[in-house]
């Protein structure tokens, strides 16, 4: 974990709730995909957690959803701006070493991880396979930015109105797959896990206060005991999740 001093170079909507800030900074401690930051606002007592979408050099992008006070602030905050982050936090996804043929699959703002997730494996000379689920097409966002990337990118949207009609497990079928990588709403990391048959790592969303497992807010079940979702995961095999 790091603490350091952010500036943002841009702010932009992405959708009607969802947003892209990136920012420069130290991202030194920023070593594994699926990690996250924490970010101090002014006037609120407890950090923001956001999960890392991409981290180049010093170059930092997240994507994040208005869905409170915290995250409207964010919005609004213009370029120029200094954040003060906790960088580094959490364990990421450990990419699978007998895994040839990755799935990547990402629900609403769980999306974001996935990018630096795939940007990791296309460069280990793999070739992952991407779903993204929403519930319509106006929430959809980042489509064009993995198909960029070269991968082959399916969609789902619960009304039907882009892509498959339904859940991302409705696009399972046909897929050639050994092991997938998750990240969403719990009812769709547990609907995957119990539906596929391959292996997998899920990242777990949870509400945080620290970030660094310091208040055990965000202790999640586990088969082996209770775990802190914050310093254990956010990233776990999905057979060690009780769902």
């Amino acid at each position: 974990m790091k603490q350091s001093t952010f500036k943002i170079l841009s702010n932009k909507a992405l959708t009607s709730s969802v947003h892209e800030m990136t920012l420069s900074g130290d991202c030194s401690a920023i070593t594994a995909p699926g990690q996250f930051v924490n970010i101090s606002l002014p006037g609120l007592y407890l950090r923001r957690p956001i999960s890392v979408c991409d981290c180049e050099g010093t170059i930092l992008t997240l994507v994040y959803k208005v869905v409170g006070k915290g995250s409207a602030m964010m919005a609004s905050l213009p370029v120029g701006t200094e954040l003060d982050l906790l960088t580094g936090l959490g364990n990421g996804f450990a990419l699978e070493p007998d895994s040839r043929k990755p799935l990547l699959v990402g629900g609403g703002v769980g999306v974001p991880p996935m990018y630096k997730l795939c940007k990791c494996l296309l460069s280990k000379g793999l070739s992952p396979k991407l779903v993204l689920g929403f519930n319509t097409s106006s929430e959809i966002f980042y489509e064009d930015r993995f198909r960029e990337l070269g991968v082959e990118v399916t969609v789902t949207t619960a009304d039907g109105s882009r892509g498959i009609k339904g859940f991302v497990t409705d696009a399972l079928p046909g897929l050639d797959y050994d092991f997938f990588y998750a990240c969403g709403p719990v009812p769709m990391l547990r609907a995957l896990s119990l539906s596929s048959d391959r292996g997998g790592l899920v990242s777990l969303e949870e509400r945080m206060a620290c970030g660094f497992g310091a208040c055990v807010g965000c202790t999640h079940e586990m088969t082996s005991g209770p775990k802190r979702i914050c310093k254990d995961g956010p990233v776990f095999r999905k057979e060690e999740v009780i769902w």
